[in-house]
């Protein structure tokens, strides 16, 4: 009976909205294609006998038991370990000190502390090698004044190092929030106890703010998996994206080692988060006032005010120190074995800007294409889920979100399996996965999450009253959601436009795997080219201030729009 009554319903809901039926199955066709497929296909190749064409686990076992890919799989668990370790200490103290005190330019230093977030690793990675590498700025003045020098650098220390920098905003965000919505009278009451200090932040603050403190650090482990060119352009290959990519780039797409480890990769992304649910699991965090109930933040003393700055200004200079290295050498001409460049040029613009527009070109036609996607794609299921009853809505939200866990590099190489057979007749009988269309696709897969979230956040925001007003008068479920829905979901829609765009236009990992020539490849890739020879580096740096500054304005743009339409809303609502 229960479920003749469920099917009852279910009929009930598709005749009530066959147009969102029909874009349901539309949009579940298209993930079920370019993401569902291409991920399969990686899973189903690396659980295939070569020989047989039987399921078999030879390739995980031959996996564990060659010494590189066992050295590559701890490393990498190393690594992300490691950068979640020190993007904390690089992000606790400024959060704390922000959130928690009177501090003069906290406002600054939060702003400041975002940067990283516009340059991706990759980027920077380079640059940072010249600051810091054995021969770099930071060692060369060590070794001349002081007779050391420090590895920052040398090996998987490198990689860390650039990936905690440029990472650990996100726990700053994350653990910033938090710490601002736990009741300041419980700090006090502990310090009536007598509990002050370190002791005070690690038994008081610190476990209230977990849920925000799990959030980021999750992240930072999920990106540090992801980056693909960080390792690549350090020359570090003994981890587990680079010997995905060096595989499948080497020894050709039927090489089951490459899927092998890109489905490690994914198991290893959803066991991380699996593992950040699991630590909040039933525990309560919830404070009986939020945002300190009101309380003034407390004020440091003289002492512990000059310590804090001395730590701030250490963390800041390491925060910024990939953009001036990046700036550095984007202007310099010769740049070796001296703390600066030998002179200043605009070669290395003209250079890029006369030899390869087509890296620039192309970034802003297939971030827009992707970004465009994406904002359709995100308001059409967002609208579905939050509108509609329609049955399985709720996967076709757990599918779309789930792009947010698999690393690029695994949809690139699910790309190349499935679609390499599939030719295209105008394109010289080049396959679909080397035609710049499943760039694209595969950006937009990709980024689709964030401009879902945007999108669901948006229509939380708009009511149905208004609506079912607009349909009372008359109007259509088409011409309702076009005239009235879309247009209050502006912010959203343009918020999740400006997210994908910015973070599609420095993908690597995808780009690495699909880009067939040059004439086809974006800025990542650029940047990627440029930066094998030492001859590269200048333009190669030049093409990444480029893409700084393209998300930059992109991020500018887009929060100044958002607060703007935030605060006519909110005269709107006041009159």
């Amino acid at each position: 009976m229960a479920i003749s009554e469920w099917g009852t319903e279910a009929i009930s809901e598709f005749r009530k909205h066959p147009g969102m039926a029909a874009v349901m199955l539309l949009i579940s066709c298209f993930l079920l294609i370019f993401l569902v497929i291409p991920v399969i296909q990686v899973v189903f190749v690396a659980f295939t006998n070569a020989t047989t064409g039987g399921f078999t686990l030879l390739n995980f076992k031959d996996f564990f038991n060659t010494a590189l890919f066992r050295e590559s799989f701890w490393n990498s668990i190393y690594v992300g370990v490691m950068a979640v370790v020190i993007a904390s200490v690089f992000s606790m103290p400024l959060a704390y000190f922000t959130s928690r005190f009177e501090f003069k330019g906290a406002v600054i230093i939060q702003s400041l502390g975002i940067i990283p977030l516009i340059m991706p690793p990759f980027v920077g990675a380079v640059a940072m090698l010249m600051l810091f590498g054995r021969n770099g700025s930071v060692n060369l003045f060590l070794d001349q004044w002081f007779g050391f020098t420090i590895p920052f650098m040398e090996g998987l220390n490198g990689v860390i190092f650039v990936q905690s920098i440029h990472y650990f905003p996100f726990i700053l965000i994350n653990l910033s929030a938090a710490l601002q919505n736990i009741d300041r009278s419980m700090e006090e009451s502990a310090q009536n106890l007598g509990c002050s200090g370190m002791r005070l932040f690690r038994r008081i603050v610190l476990p209230l703010a977990m849920p925000g403190y799990i959030a980021g650090a999750s992240l930072v482990f999920l990106k540090v998996f992801d980056d693909l060119g960080t390792p690549l352009l350090l020359n570090v290959n003994n981890m587990l994206a680079p010997q995905a990519y060096l595989r499948i780039a080497s020894i050709g797409i039927k090489d089951p080692m490459g899927y092998v480890i890109s489905v490690i990769l994914v198991v290893i992304a959803l066991g991380s988060m699996w593992l950040a649910m699991l630590t909040l699991k039933g525990k309560d965090y919830a404070t009986v006032q939020k945002g300190g109930g009101g309380l003034a933040k407390r004020r440091m003393r003289p002492l512990e005010k000059f310590f804090a700055w001395i730590v701030v200004l250490l963390i800041m200079g390491l925060v910024l120190a990939p953009h001036l290295g990046l700036s550095l050498l984007s202007f310099g001409t010769i740049w070796s074995f001296s703390m600066l460049p030998d002179a200043f040029t605009f070669k290395h613009f003209a250079t890029v800007f006369a030899e390869t527009p087509e890296y620039m070109t192309n970034t802003v036609l297939y971030s827009a294409l992707a970004a465009t996607i994406d904002v359709i794609l995100g308001t059409a299921i967002a609208y579905i889920v939050l509108r509609t009853k329609l049955v399985g809505r709720q996967w076709l939200d757990y599918v779309a979100m789930s792009a947010v866990a698999i690393p690029g590099l695994v949809i690139g190489i699910g790309y190349l399996r499935t679609f390499h057979g599939f030719n295209v007749p105008w394109l010289e009988s080049r396959s679909l996965a080397t035609w710049w269309v499943a760039i694209v696709v595969a950006l937009a897969i990709r980024r689709l999450p964030y401009a879902l979230r945007a999108c669901m956040a948006a229509l939380q925001q708009v009511s149905v009253s208004l609506e079912e007003s607009a349909e009372n008068l008359g109007a259509g479920k088409l011409s309702t959601v076009r005239k009235i829905v879309v247009p209050l979901m502006t912010g959203g829609i343009l918020a999740g436009f400006v997210t994908s765009f910015a973070t599609a236009a420095v993908e690597l990992g995808m780009t690495l795997m699909l880009v067939s020539k040059n004439s086809d490849g974006p800025l990542s890739y650029g940047i990627y080219v440029y930066m094998q020879s030492a001859a590269g580096r200048g333009p190669g740096a030049a093409l990444g201030i480029v893409a700084v500054v393209v998300v930059g304005l992109c991020t500018l743009f887009s929060y100044l729009f958002v607060e703007r339409r935030q605060k006519k809303l909110g005269m709107g609502q006041t009159t």
